[in-house]
């Protein structure tokens, strides 16, 4: 089973949503791509070393290439807006699109420590969402 996560940036909510599933789910392969591929934010890559993921050294991926170069995916989940989320291209090997709808860490305001703090809060959140998502298609 072969999964894309899609966001905006693909910098910081994509990144974390396909380590943890790559890592805690079995019988699962997931990608993530950006709709307008930035720079991976340092705030999520903090935060997961924090719980022992290394994403520093990721890529952050167009979608489009993605999509030109014919890739397969089962599922698509964007985890951005759904405003966004609709200009998301359609895979044709895909099977289920879904979307979950966490904060961007890269419009938090405040200091460099409140920012870190509400990038744990999506961080803990994805989390959950991939643990429930590995339950429901029995990836474990």
């Amino acid at each position: 089973m072969k999964v894309l996560f899609v966001c905006v940036h693909n910098s910081a909510r994509s990144q974390m949503a396909e380590a943890f599933l790559n890592r805690l789910g079995k019988g699962v392969s997931a990608e993530s791509a950006g709709l307008e591929p930035g720079v991976l934010n340092p705030l999520a890559v903090n935060v997961m070393s924090e719980i022992g993921y290394d994403i520093s050294n990721n890529k952050v991926k167009d979608i489009r290439s993605l999509y030109e170069a014919k890739r397969e995916y089962d599922i698509v989940i964007t985890v951005c807006d759904p405003q966004v989320a609709e200009k998301c291209p359609f895979f044709p090997s895909q099977k289920l699109s879904l979307n979950w709808n966490f904060k961007d860490p890269s419009k938090l305001t405040g200091s460099y420590e409140e920012k870190l703090n509400e990038t744990r809060a999506i961080r803990d959140e994805i989390k959950q969402r991939i643990e429930e998502f590995i339950r429901v298609f029995n990836f474990y």
